[in-house]
């Protein structure tokens, strides 16, 4: 089976979101395995934003483990309430951080990562399974529309 997606040349921010929400929720209907549906959906968007890194944590025990990626190597492991991971989890909200040298004890996997934004992910009973961590090499990428249509996209799909 071929898979390609298809996201708009010259397209505003807006609308690769709205072109590529619904063929990311196509792409893993029906498949049960969580590590194939990360897999995937870290890949579409790595495609489509062409972000530095882009991947997944699982709460595993007290800590969040590394899951599915895109972008070079990474933290494997990442303690609850540590860095912007960590503090996304322990404070069960979204976090955007334009500047990672100004976030308190922000955990440099990578020294070119230079903004993050982190989206907590929950299961049906509201409890956080883990979190999706975006990196980019640049200062202040990650905004409004990133954060509406991530966390949009993560309240409309069922992935626990």
């Amino acid at each position: 089976m071929s898979v390609s997606l298809f996201c708009p040349e010259g397209a505003s921010k807006e609308e690769k979101y709205q072109a590529l929400i619904p063929q990311i929720q196509s792409l893993i209907a029906g498949e049960p395995d969580l590590i194939a549906n990360l897999a995937n959906i870290a890949a579409a968007f790595k495609q489509a934003f062409d972000f530095f890194w882009i991947g997944f944590y699982l709460i595993q025990a007290n800590e969040l483990v590394l899951g599915p990626f895109q972008g070079p190597p990474a933290c494997t492991r990442i303690r609850y309430a540590q860095g912007v991971c960590g503090t996304a989890w322990k404070e069960r909200k979204i976090i955007r951080v334009p500047d990672v040298d100004q976030f308190p004890g922000h955990i440099a996997c990578n020294s070119a990562s230079r903004s993050e934004l982190v989206i907590p992910l929950y299961d049906q009973d509201g409890a956080i399974r883990g979190v999706l961590d975006i990196d980019s090499d640049e200062l202040d990428v990650f905004d409004a529309i990133d954060v509406h249509y991530l966390k949009f996209f993560f309240d409309h799909v069922d992935l626990f």
